[in-house]
């Protein structure tokens, strides 16, 4: 039980370092060689003393992706799929990126790509442009109206 005790600690420190998923959190605890009554009695503690919080790290990383990293929503969804997030917060950490400012960050996007593209066939370039922004886990139809506004048409 002291080993328990003692790993609890190392997993609140971990757990104050960053945001962390409780699926991070549990492989860590495995990995430090707990069992899964073990594991599971730690990250209720940690939920119940708020050193884990899904909503809180799902807002949080899907704020960061998308400012830091210029993600798009599709992506930012994708990646916290992938870490067990569930539906709900993903949904709220979705909500808190403003309409305004995605739009704008798509925008500059598209501008930057469209400079860096060297394509002389207006077609391709406008296509090569699109894929990249889509690539980033922007919406499609979104992408392709701005696109189409982006090159005047």
């Amino acid at each position: 039980m002291n080993q328990m005790k003692v790993l609890l600690e190392k997993a609140r420190a971990y757990c104050v370092y960053q945001e962390r998923s409780q699926q991070e959190v549990r492989d860590k605890l495995y990995d430090w060689g707990l069992h899964r009554t073990e594991v599971e009695q730690c990250i209720a503690q940690l939920v119940s003393e708020n050193f884990l919080n899904e909503q809180r790290f799902a807002i949080a990383y899907a704020g960061g992706k998308f400012r830091m990293k210029e993600w798009g929503r599709i992506k930012i969804k994708l990646a916290l799929k992938h870490k067990k997030v569930s539906d709900y917060c993903i949904r709220k950490a979705l909500e808190e990126i403003s309409s305004k400012d995605y739009k704008k960050t798509l925008n500059k996007l598209l501008s930057k790509k469209s400079k860096e593209v060297k394509e002389s066939n207006p077609i391709k370039k406008k296509y090569k442009v699109a894929q990249y922004a889509i690539s980033r886990g922007f919406e499609p139809e979104m992408v392709w109206g701005e696109v189409a506004a982006y090159f005047n048409e």
